[in-house]
């Protein structure tokens, strides 16, 4: 059973949270995720046990329990989907597209009538694109980029 720790102190360490989940190992996978500007832990952690049974035991015996002064949030960890691209543009007269998640959809129109198509989150930081070739786009029209 995979559980979700949170509520932990910046200061945490793996040695510490292992010892402090001590009594319901084997753990089988640990991960405490890192600031990526610090490098310290980010408050919490996701711990999978050998089995859902230990795992609820834990949940029960330890939410809300002191962790270095600070009381831990114990549950059970929830997947999330992981996001996936939006609808690819048209080639040809107005391919529009649904965004995405890097670099958006868009369309390409060799005769310069169509175009657009949604932006799209793009990990780049740059936005959609907004032009009208290959790229994909804001949902505008640019004439000669």
């Amino acid at each position: 059973m995979k559980l979700y720790i949170g509520n932990l102190p910046y200061e945490s360490s793996e040695i510490e949270l292992r010892e402090f989940l001590s009594e319901y190992e084997p753990i089988v996978d640990f991960h405490m995720p890192l600031d990526r500007d610090t490098g310290r832990p980010r408050g919490f952690a996701f711990v999978t046990l050998s089995s859902r049974e230990i795992g609820e035991s834990a949940v029960e015996n330890l939410d809300g329990t002191d962790f270095n002064g600070r009381p831990v949030r114990i549950r059970e960890a929830e997947d999330r989907p992981r996001a996936t691209g939006g609808g690819g543009g048209g080639y040809d007269r107005g391919g529009g597209g649904g965004g995405g998640y890097d670099r958006g959809g868009g369309g390409y129109d060799r005769d310069k009538r169509g175009g657009g198509g949604g932006g799209g989150y793009d990990r780049d930081k740059r936005g959609g694109g907004g032009r009208r070739d290959d790229r994909g786009g804001g949902g505008k029209r640019y004439r000669g980029i």
